[in-house]
């Protein structure tokens, strides 16, 4: 099992024929993502790749019968493909697009209230069930089928988490990047709640950052209502108040939602938390130690 999505999972790209998109569609291809088809205004009845490209997601899902659509689009028009693929009845779009408007994603997201479709990002790096399907950049080198579920705010953190846990002999059952921005789609509550049901997940790893309360938002969730173990990792132990630290959610104010702030509400849910990155690997041991499960379970090859 996994998050989300797997290799059942039919994929249209908007953008496809745009420099990043044509790019990672052909490294998706490579990973074994059923990419179906692409989206690009205009120029439809084009192929590329040996994919049908179509003018617009409703005409794409209906050929193709794709349930899931990745974005790389300019953010001037990233959120109108958003809305389009939410209009087409996708149930995961994925954004990877960065820089969209902060009005334009409140637009977005009174949208998709209460609707099907579960949007990832923007401004995130995708996710990946390995082995089985990636949609977006993560690089599906690094990552092996296995029991630990990862979710970072991090692009570039999702990775060396994820390449930490390889290179104990951990897999991943799924990782997600939810992305950095202020808003966004799915965050780690909802996550958290999908590897909790996931019988493949056994543990999870949490990567956050300085800014918001979402990461002690999910120690209390973690705390209360996760039967597996969760260790943690928060980035931006350095930063200046006040500053904006890569992400636009990234910030600090009021003060609230710095590193210290952050890492003592995590410990104090009884969550072990990396004091560097290059622990994060073994936090996620100590975790599972502490629950008292075999961490042999994690190195299982049978997933």
């Amino acid at each position: 099992m996994s998050i989300f999505v797997n290799r059942d999972t039919r994929v249209l790209v908007q953008g496809i024929t745009g420099s990043q998109g044509l790019f990672h569609t052909e490294k998706m291809l490579e990973y074994g993502t059923q990419v179906v088809g692409g989206v690009t205004p205009g120029k439809g009845g084009q192929a590329v790749l040996g994919l049908p490209v179509f003018d617009t997601v409703e005409q794409a899902v209906r050929a193709t019968g794709a349930n899931a659509s990745v974005i790389y689009v300019p953010p001037a028009h990233a959120a109108d493909s958003i809305l389009e693929a939410a209009q087409a009845g996708l149930d995961t779009v994925v954004c990877i697009t960065e820089g969209i408007p902060i009005l334009e994603m409140l637009r977005v997201r009174r949208f998709l209230q209460g609707g099907k479709t579960r949007l990832i990002g923007p401004n995130c790096p995708g996710i990946i069930t390995p082995g089985e399907t990636k949609l977006g950049i993560l690089p599906g080198d690094i990552c092996k089928p296995g029991r630990v579920g990862v979710v970072s705010r991090s692009g570039t953190l999702t990775y060396e988490a994820v390449d930490q846990l390889t290179a104990l002999g951990i897999g991943q059952s799924t990782a997600v990047g939810i992305g950095g921005d202020p808003i966004r789609g799915t965050g780690f509550l909802e996550v958290l709640e999908a590897f909790e049901k996931d019988e493949q997940t056994l543990a999870v790893l949490l990567i956050g950052e300085i800014g918001g309360q979402g990461e002690e938002q999910a120690a209390r969730y973690a705390r209360d209502c996760m039967t597996k173990p969760l260790a943690a990792f928060i980035a931006g132990r350095c930063a200046p108040p006040g500053r904006r630290m890569g992400h636009a959610g990234a910030i600090i104010s009021g003060g609230q939602g710095d590193a210290k702030s952050k890492i003592e509400a995590i410990r104090s849910c009884g969550i072990p938390v990396a004091d560097t990155l290059d622990l994060v690997g073994e936090a996620l041991l100590q975790a599972v130690r502490a629950a008292g499960m075999d961490e042999a379970l994690l190195r299982r090859q049978d997933c």
